[in-house]
């Protein structure tokens, strides 16, 4: 079972525009509402391919209400933490081209009782995770350190802990030492603090949050692909999308996590699950998650032989 806590979920709604003009009325081609958040999208892809999942989350108001009537649709098994405050409310433009644009509210303040309600449910259902996946921003009311706490609470249960935050939330846990992080290339720069141009600058990115206390990195590249820095070495992997088969990229790197973790959650064979449902998640329209069907396992490269001087499509850059 994959356990996933997302702290701040929300309800997404995407629309599909034929292109983006400020100021004048954009009629949808297509629309979804879809449960939303780093942990529940991965708790969306691991339901997808077939396994057991708990999905850990504040929820509150009629938003949140939707977020776990539309898991439970999903098969997802949701542990709800009640809180006074509505669940925010997500919306994502996406053109044809791929590009995406976002409007993420802030969701609500958590207060104290809260925010320890949210840890107990973790340490209920942990004892029974082989991987536990905290994922996304931090709601108001919570300061960095409590991703830090968290960590150390799985570690205590015995359990492997995969953390994919950033900025304070992310430096701030790699004290406790989780097994794994996942950055993109912006949220590799913004920790070490340096723009990223090529490969091997996200390499020497990555073996530094080593160095400060993550276990392995798994950095996603954009569409250059997928790194995998760890005691076990560093591989590269990638997939080609062709650019009029992407459809949306919301959810895309959740899904790549999903893929790490359900393959075992180390070495290249995992790096090539997360390549294939990352490649998978971006063809898909929403944030719709992949199943094993949509996967193409066949078109996934993965290399001992880095090509550390390969510059990067998406330059990472500190914020």
């Amino acid at each position: 079972m994959i356990l996933t806590v997302t702290p701040n979920p929300s309800l997404d709604r995407t629309y599909e525009i034929p292109d983006l003009e400020r100021g004048e009325v954009l009629r949808a081609t297509g629309e979804r509402v879809d449960p939303g958040g780093k942990g529940v999208n991965v708790s969306r892809a691991v339901a997808a391919a077939g396994h057991r999942t708990v999905a850990v989350m504040p929820l509150g108001g009629a938003p949140g209400a939707l977020v776990a009537e539309l898991l439970a649709g999903e098969r997802i098994e949701v542990a709800p933490v009640p809180v006074a405050g509505a669940t925010r409310s997500n919306i994502a433009l996406a053109e044809p081209d791929g590009t995406l644009t976002k409007i993420n509210a802030p969701g609500p303040r958590l207060t104290a009782p809260e925010s320890w309600s949210l840890l107990a449910a973790v340490a209920a259902h942990s004892p029974s995770a082989s991987w536990i996946a905290c994922c996304g921003s931090l709601p108001r009311g919570l300061t960095p350190s409590w991703y830090g706490e968290l960590v150390a609470q799985a570690h205590e249960s015995g359990a492997r802990i995969a953390l994919d935050t950033s900025g304070p939330s992310l430096l701030s846990a790699l004290s406790g030492r989780p097994d794994v992080v996942k950055p993109n290339t912006d949220e590799l720069a913004e920790a070490v603090g340096r723009p990223l141009a090529t490969v091997g600058d996200a390499v020497k990115a990555a073996e530094e949050l080593r160095s400060l206390g993550a276990g392995a990195v798994l950095a996603s590249l954009g569409a250059d692909g997928q790194l995998l820095v760890s005691p076990a070495g560093t591989w590269f992997g990638s997939a080609a999308v062709a650019a009029e088969r992407i459809r949306s990229n919301v959810g895309a790197g959740d899904a790549s996590l999903a893929g790490f973790l359900a393959a075992g959650g180390e070495g290249p064979d995992a790096l090539a699950a997360a390549v294939a449902h990352g490649a998978a998640a971006v063809r898909l329209p929403g944030s719709v998650m992949p199943t094993p069907s949509d996967l193409e396992p066949a078109a996934v490269l993965v290399t001992a032989d880095v090509p550390l001087d390969r510059a990067l499509t998406e330059q990472g850059s500190p914020r």
